[in-house]
């Protein structure tokens, strides 16, 4: 007997939206628990979810279920970021968002819950992540610390430092274009910095390298033994001629690049020279 196909469909309104400071795709965090990061979710007024919500105080984590609002596609095999040897992994073994359905599941730290407002920390959300809904995270029912994990392998993290030039830079840069490249160095180097297969990548003589964030180079220094990457500096990837002020603005950032320059000079002075070399 042949198999007919399931035409059954479902439609869901979401309970509520996540309020984060990372917006782009490139921010989203690998895993929840590597986030290092603060929101919250609002839920919709006017549904009695006041009442909904009103026990989940006391617990540590809650699950959150929601949408992959950003994506429109998806894919029967994926390349996992780190775990996998390069090779395609099939995709419902995987935490990738280019799922059939575009659902996510994330276990994330409740601080408070007050009134409509649900204060998480270390998420793997975006702004604006249309959230389904939310339950309690059980340890004891929860939590299978012994279980096996297939193909995964084990995953090595780095720890981050940042010079205080680099955050001068980048807290100028927030303020200026609303970009977080610290919240970009959270999400891209601390697991496999060096993986240039998905990310933009170039070595700068013996221990540095450049990773491209949108039109800017983030310059970082990597010391394996320790498990240390540390953040130095930050400039801008336009040459001086793309600055002229009759100068095509493909993204409509050059304002802020040439004030950069002009504010940085000795950084926009740091790229001069020999180019780095891409890998």
């Amino acid at each position: 007997m042949g198999m007919t196909e399931n035409t059954e469909a479902f439609s869901f309104v979401p309970i509520g939206r996540v309020e984060c400071s990372r917006k782009y795709r490139f921010e989203a965090p690998r895993q929840a628990v590597f986030a290092d990061n603060d929101g919250l979710i609002r839920l919709e007024p006017h549904r009695n979810l006041e009442t909904a919500v009103r026990d989940l105080t006391g617990f540590e984590r809650i699950w959150v279920i929601y949408c992959f609002h950003l994506n429109h596609d998806w894919k029967p095999a994926v390349q996992p970021p780190v775990g996998s040897d390069g090779r395609r992994i099939g995709v419902l073994a995987t935490r990738s968002p280019h799922r059939p359905n575009p659902v996510g599941l994330s276990c994330v730290e409740l601080e408070r819950v007050d009134g409509l407002l649900l204060h998480i920390r270390n998420f793997d959300m975006l702004d604006g992540t249309p959230v389904l809904d939310v339950k309690p995270y059980i340890p004891a029912a929860d939590a299978f610390p012994q279980a096996r994990t297939g193909w995964l392998q084990p995953v090595r993290t780095y720890t981050l430092e940042y010079t205080p030039e680099f955050i001068e830079r980048a807290d100028w840069i927030r303020q200026l274009s609303e970009l977080d490249l610290i919240s970009f160095c959270r999400t891209q180097l601390v697991l496999e910095p060096l993986d240039a297969g998905r990310k933009r990548l170039w070595q700068e003589g013996e221990t540095n390298w450049l990773i491209g964030c949108r039109t800017w180079r983030i310059r970082f220094r990597m010391d394996e033994a320790a498990g240390r990457v540390t953040v130095l500096d930050v400039f801008s990837a336009y040459e001086p001629e793309e600055l002229e002020p009759d100068a095509e603005d493909r993204y409509g950032d050059k304002t802020v690049h040439r004030t950069f320059r002009q504010r940085f000079p000795a950084t926009a002075a740091s790229i001069s020279g020999e180019k780095p070399r891409k890998i």
